[in-house]
């Protein structure tokens, strides 16, 4: 399966209900891993230390009460009804929404958009802001920088509390499942046993990612689903056995009960209670690889009643069995039938290890997706099979959670401060959901302000409640988030801030278009045969290394590519609408642009199918100027400027052109079914054969003549230009800015990917020019 394209067949095919059954049957295994094994930690965080649990039960009762409505309010009412709506083409997580204003208040953080992006198909927006309060938001956000980065800063913020839970969630699922080795041996040596026992669990789920789950993936939801039947049923038994009228605790009644008996130490437990809807961001996170509907049955028929059933039936065994001195008791497995206690914790094992991977998989996921609107360091992605779209292994990443999970599960030791640090990380990414689905409310959908307003009032009063809880355990392992997301967070910024910086020092340092014409069509050099490739950030204009390049070096190649590689704020962009190739200077210089747009979720292409695509398409682009169709004018009156829309060989039908190397086919998209071949002349010591087969018809001399050039060009072999810049800040800037660039985004730039290709680009066919930036 052609990855770029599966992710379209894909979407076409979630329409009828078996898929959709299907669909949310799978997605038990990559969604509700993490919050299906929440049961397991809930009760033992929450009374771990500030309640005890009294012969009245009004402590159980409401306990039960805030989980029971707590669950129902955020992940059932805030996401499956509402926040599940604000997909981005079909995408979700908090950079989806980001996406989403991004595109709506023109806010974005990627400084070479273009006009042209918003002609992309994806590239959608709804009518103009009818509210007069929406509009003034809206040009409010576009005039004030200050204003855009504070939004950028809040997207940040989420984004690394979901890195920091992918550190801490691994840690708390896994040890809380091996946690039931507590029942069996004594207080004293159960805890010699569970972190070890932890660790090696951890240790062997973070040595297999570079494997992939796509062939153990068709045993995750029957896992968690498995675990789901049982969490159920043993709620039952308890219910029906211990206390038939614990039903009663369902009355928010029961939740006023219980704070005005414990009053403060009530209000600290409810950082306990808060990991009920641990992984309930996962629904949105994860909406790409499903549908809405999917994820909303899998939700409302089996894991709600799941997890509803579990919780009352672990309240109804503890209103009946009161354990004052050994604290240690009061969870999961004490709960748990003797004779079924370790075929459960067998399941349980299974079930934390499923929900660990989701969580896993999610983090790599959000990180490539920062990667490609350059708010994260370049990293190594991996792309652990061709037949799935999205299974992902970044190996800089993945060790670096390895290291932080075993460090926090070793350093705590206990469910209590795992719980406190899980709890804060948890509650801060829905908050900042909250605040960026109150803009989207407004300015993407349309809706009244008030809507907005009553979104925030709502479920930001209930999630502010939470975080004040969990802050309060700020030294009993909440500063474990806090620290993970503030380190995080300023990589991340300092990166983002000096990729715009760079990108600013080129655009005002470009070269002029009159120079490179006073050169003339050789540039003042000599030609040699081959493609030259070089590396730009830039949509327009020349890049200063080339002047530099050209000043030192008396030769260059026949062809040449001023290639960029950008990302744009949609998910996906479709193949057809892939590459914008343009001519820079006459024609006879031979120098053209290729633009290749690519979305925050794409697929990039290895080096041999990437370079085909890019002689095709430049190929296509000199066929279709000759009809002078598709052309795109930015309106900036230069020649250069004008764009043409050309797709990758993906989107080929019967009518092509071919372009054949080494007798294998290669097909790009043109308009007409007759065909004439047209061969390259002879060279000696050619390195490959190359042909094209071009339209007969509307094809005027000098455009073969250019094709053939092309051809010849690709015969004698593709060389990279890349630039390998250096920056410094200005003398005379402030300490923080010369701090800020000279060693934190110069050390990442030394520790991260080298280039921006989505290609590996031979060492022998690769020449790096050196450049220090003063920004």
């Amino acid at each position: 399966m052609d990855l770029e394209t599966g992710a379209y067949q894909n979407q076409a095919k979630k329409g009828s209900w078996r898929t959709i059954l299907s669909l949310a049957f799978q997605s038990l295994g990559v969604v509700y891993g993490d919050l299906s094994t929440s049961p397991l930690y809930v009760y033992k965080s929450t009374f771990a230390e500030d309640i005890s649990h009294s012969d009245t039960n009004e402590e159980i009762y409401g306990v039960f009460s805030f989980v029971f409505w707590t669950l129902t309010l955020v992940p059932l009412l805030k996401y499956v009804f509402i926040v599940l709506q604000a997909d981005d083409n079909g995408e979700g997580g908090t950079f989806a929404l980001y996406s989403l204003l991004c595109r709506h208040a023109r806010v974005s953080s990627l400084p070479n958009c273009q006009v042209a992006d918003e002609e992309l198909s994806e590239y959608k927006k709804d009518s103009p802001l009818k509210s007069s309060i929406g509009s003034s938001l809206k040009s409010m956000l576009e005039r004030h920088r200050v204003l855009q980065r504070l939004l950028l800063i809040l997207a940040l913020i989420g984004t690394c509390m979901v890195i920091g839970d992918g550190v801490l969630t691994p840690a708390i699922s896994v040890f809380s499942a091996v946690s039931g080795l507590e029942l069996s041996m004594s207080k004293e040596h159960h805890k010699y046993v569970e972190v070890p026992a932890a660790c090696i669990i951890l240790i062997c789920l973070f040595s297999l990612q570079h494997y992939g789950t796509h062939r153990i993936g068709f045993l995750f939801a029957p896992i968690v689903m498995t675990w789901l039947f049982c969490i159920s049923a043993i709620g039952v038994y308890n219910i029906y056995q211990w206390d038939r009228r614990v039903y009663r605790a369902l009355s928010p009644f029961y939740m006023y009960k219980f704070l005005k008996k414990t009053q403060s130490k009530g209000w600290k437990s409810l950082g306990g209670i808060l990991l009920c809807i641990t992984g309930s961001e996962a629904m949105f996170a994860d909406l790409g690889h499903f549908s809405q509907l999917s994820i909303k049955i899998a939700f409302t028929s089996i894991v709600y009643p799941a997890l509803v059933l579990a919780y009352m039936g672990q309240a109804a065994y503890l209103s009946h069995h009161h354990f004052s001195e050994n604290d240690y008791q009061i969870g999961f497995y004490v709960s748990v039938p003797e004779k079924l206690r370790w075929p459960v914790l067998i399941i349980a094992v299974l079930a934390a290890v499923v929900g660990s991977q989701a969580i896993i998989t999610g983090t790599f996921s959000i990180i490539k997706q920062c990667s490609a609107l350059g708010c994260f360091p370049r990293v190594k992605i991996v792309h652990t099979t061709s037949k799935f779209h999205g299974q992902i292994y970044i190996p800089e990443i993945n060790w670096i959670l390895m290291i932080l999970c075993l460090a926090v599960t070793i350093g705590f030791g206990d469910t209590k401060r795992l719980g406190n640090a899980s709890g804060l990380a948890v509650i801060t990414v829905m908050l900042v959901t909250t605040c960026l689905m109150s803009l989207v409310i407004v300015l993407c959908w349309n809706r009244s302000v008030f809507f907005a307003i009553g979104f925030v009032v709502l479920f930001g009063a209930i999630e502010a409640l939470y975080f004040s809880a969990s802050l309060v355990k700020f030294l009993e392992g909440a500063w474990v988030p806090v620290a993970l997301s503030f380190i995080f967070s300023v990589c991340m910024y300092v990166w983002h801030y000096g990729t715009v910086k760079k990108y600013e020092f080129e655009m005002h340092n470009k070269v002029s278009l009159n120079w490179l014409l006073s050169l003339g069509p050789n540039l003042g050099i000599i030609r040699v045969r081959g493609i030259g490739i070089i590396q730009t950030e830039l949509v327009s204009g020349i890049p200063a290394i080339f002047s530099h390049f050209v000043t030192n070096v008396p030769a260059f190649h026949q062809v040449l590519v001023f290639l960029c590689i950008k990302s744009v704020p949609v998910p996906r962009v479709k193949p057809e609408e892939r590459f914008l190739v343009g001519h820079i200077c006459p024609k006879e210089y031979r120098l053209y642009r290729c633009i290749v747009r690519y979305g925050y979720r794409d697929f990039h292409k290895d080096d041999v199918e990437f370079e085909n695509d890019l002689v095709c398409s430049i190929a296509e682009f000199i066929r279709s100027e000759n009809t002078e169709h598709d052309i795109l004018n930015e309106d900036l009156g230069k020649e250069e400027d004008k764009m043409t829309v050309v797709g990758t060989r993906s989107t080929a039908n019967a009518d092509r052109i071919q372009m054949r190397e080494h007798g294998e086919d290669f097909e790009c998209t043109v308009g007409t079914s007759e065909h004439r071949e047209i061969t390259s002349p002879p060279v000696i010591q050619r390195r490959k054969m190359v042909r094209f087969v071009l339209p007969d018809s509307h094809i005027d001399t000098g455009t073969k003549e250019e094709l053939a050039e092309l051809m010849e060009a690709r015969e004698s072999g593709i060389a990279y230009i890349l630039g390998n810049t250096y920056m410094r800040a200005k003398p005379g800037s402030s300490v923080i800015k010369k701090f800020a660039i000279d060693y934190g985004y110069e050390f990442l730039r030394r520790n991260s990917t080298g280039t921006t290709y989505p290609l590996n680009v031979p060492h022998v066919s690769t020449l790096e020019v050196g450049m220090i930036y003063h920004v």
